[in-house]
């Protein structure tokens, strides 16, 4: 059986789960940093809708930026130029609901065991996609960084921390333990701030992969 990294162009999670001994693989429309493991580049579900019953365990990270508390303010904000290609009012309303239902798709595809993984996210998503089963932060498992992240589960038990540095991680410079948080704007920020944390990852394949 596999275990499936849906929508990471990382790798972390994926090649942590082979260096645990699984057959994994990444699926993103964008190709891989890492060439440690297989991964398909192309589109998740068209993946998911041919090779599914082939899965035992898939890990979710659809992408966050309409769901985020940092972004709804523009659900509300008028429809002007003072931010350029910045989506909002009604054009940002449509992306939502398309992010939405791309959620949902993916959860629609019975694979015995699933995660998925986003920031915290706003009240209009909380009220489509619901509450997360569990809440983690890097320094639960070994990084001395804060970034909450929520994991909706099926079928899977909340990871157990391998670390306890959040006093050691809160005495830290604010920009220096929410590094991910403050790091400048570019062209790679986004792609940055999505990469899941080294320890995590390795929990991921070390407490889910022993399910397998």
């Amino acid at each position: 059986m596999t275990v499936a990294i849906i929508c990471e162009e990382s790798g972390t999670v994926r090649d942590a789960f082979l260096r645990a001994g699984h057959d994994a693989i990444s699926v993103d429309l964008k190709p891989s940093r890492s060439s440690y493991g297989p991964h398909h580049q192309g589109d998740a579900l068209e993946w998911l809708e041919r090779n599914w019953r082939d899965v035992d365990l898939a890990i979710m990270h659809p992408d966050c930026t309409y769901f985020t508390r940092a972004g709804e303010r523009w659900l509300h904000h008028p429809v002007d130029d003072d931010r350029p290609g910045k989506l909002k009012g009604e054009p940002r309303w449509a992306a939502f609901r398309q992010a939405v239902e791309f959620w949902h798709a993916l959860l629609e595809f019975p694979v015995p065991r699933v995660a998925l993984e986003n920031p915290r996210p706003c009240k209009p998503a909380r009220a489509e996609i619901g509450d997360s089963s569990q809440v983690i932060h890097p320094y639960q498992f070994g990084h001395l960084k804060t970034k909450e992240t929520h994991l909706w589960l099926r079928n899977l038990p909340p990871l157990l921390p391998t670390s306890d540095l959040k006093a050691a991680t809160m005495a830290l410079p604010a920009k220096e333990r929410s590094s991910i948080w403050y790091e400048s704007p570019g062209p790679l920020r986004a792609q940055n701030r999505s990469v899941t944390f080294q320890g995590i990852a390795d929990a991921m394949a070390t407490q889910w992969g022993a399910l397998l």
